[in-house]
């Protein structure tokens, strides 16, 4: 009974790369429920990391905001504001990180200017399930050869999304992804079809063909990544579309089968799992429905905002619930890891962070993804961290806040 219990509870918490499962109780499904405005009891903020990459992080929601209409209106818990006051809250917090402040003249900066706001979490802890999310480096090739035989395609010129509000009042902002069979409109085709049967060869749709139908899942999973090429240059790969399918958890698959234990899963026994296990490989893969589909990026991954997500500085949350490209601080805990790659421990952390990016299975207050970037680091990170935590946000008082 007790491993019965421990399995429904790793179920329940496991990361993006591995699958989420929904909580038993209501969750939050309206923005103005998803922060609550605090009053007292502010956290001490400290980061972590360097201001170079957090004045970075900002300018890419700047470039965000620049390009928005002047009407635009974010909601932040039971409060509006204007994309002219969020901007100016983005560059205010600028300008303070670039003074020579010691700690306790920030926080009392921050006090006396901004507003907090804290994400109500999951219904249960009321906490935030932090996971990551990574760009992964592959080798490939731009010509099919006999090691590359898989290939990574763009969006098909026949895959149609299909607004179902522009038909019935009632099912605005729904929307299907099929195609035209005929005089039929039908669900586009699944991974299977894509992987196995080869549906799309000889549409020219290819960008490259890497050597492992795992790397494809991969970096489906993670929405971009780089392709290392024999020829010493590399390529940028980024979402572009799926086949509207929903995203299955091959982790979720291995557990229910007994192939993993709970306490074990992560993305790196999953890897090691398959390709141990090469004749049900397909099978494995196979069970999540889901294809993305991939265009060419100029530089580095690109987050739901349209600007390059920054290692350790981008987050990826519900953008139902929570304002794009707004300023947030997290606490929560990273791995230590040796040299050999294994994780020795862990420990907290906590820093500020922009709300960059969302995730096919990032829903609900009670789940965030961070960015951590590329390499070994990044990957043992992303595809370790299922732990509990805070997320913050900031945003300047209004000229009538007298608080």
């Amino acid at each position: 009974m007790l491993q019965m219990l421990r399995y429904l509870l790793v179920l329940i918490i496991v990361s993006n790369i591995l699958g989420c499962y929904p909580l038993i109780k209501k969750e939050i499904k309206e923005p103005t429920q998803s922060l609550k405005r605090i009053r007292y009891f502010w956290p001490e903020f400290q980061d972590d990391m360097d201001i170079d990459s957090l004045a970075l992080a900002l300018e890419g929601s700047l470039q965000y905001m620049n390009r928005l209409n002047p009407e635009t209106v974010f909601t932040y818990g039971p409060d509006t504001y204007t994309v002219e006051h969020i901007r100016q809250s983005l560059e205010t917090f600028l300008q303070i990180i670039s003074q020579d402040y010691d700690i306790d003249h920030f926080n009392r900066e921050l006090r006396e200017r901004f507003l907090l706001y804290k994400a109500a979490g999951s219904q249960g802890s009321k906490k935030v399930l932090f996971t990551g999310y990574f760009e992964p480096i592959l080798k490939g090739s731009l010509e099919r050869d006999s090691v590359h035989r898989y290939p990574i395609y763009r969006k098909p010129h026949d895959l149609l999304k299909i607004d179902l509000g522009l038909f019935r009042p009632e099912l605005e902002g729904q929307r299907i992804v099929a195609r035209i069979d005929g005089e039929r409109i039908i669900p586009y085709y699944t991974r299977q079809d894509i992987a196995e049967a080869s549906v799309l060869e000889g549409e020219n749709l290819e960008i490259a063909w890497l050597k492992d139908p795992l790397d494809i899942a991969i970096l489906q999973i993670q929405g971009s990544g780089t392709i290392a090429l024999p020829t010493g240059e590399s390529i940028t790969v980024g979402y572009s579309a799926s086949n509207g399918h929903p995203y299955r958890s091959i982790g979720g698959y291995l557990l229910d089968r007994g192939y993993i234990e709970p306490e074990d899963l992560s993305l790196q026994t999953i890897r090691s799992f398959l390709n141990q296990h090469p004749h049900i490989k397909d099978e494995i893969l196979n069970h999540n429905p889901s294809y993305v589909f991939f265009r060419l990026l100029d530089n580095g991954p690109l987050g739901n905002i349209g600007v390059p997500v920054t290692p350790g500085r981008s987050l990826a949350l519900d953008n139902r619930l929570f304002p794009k490209g707004a300023l947030a601080y997290i606490r929560c805990q990273m791995p230590i890891v040796g040299e050999d790659g294994n994780i020795l421990g862990w420990k907290p952390f906590s820093r500020f962070i922009l709300n960059q990016d969302t995730g096919g299975a990032i829903k609900g207050a009670g789940r965030a993804d961070i960015f951590w970037g590329s390499g070994e680091y990044a990957e043992v990170a992303a595809g370790h961290l299922k732990h509990e935590g805070e997320i913050y946000f900031l945003v300047l008082k209004p000229d009538s806040d007298t608080e």
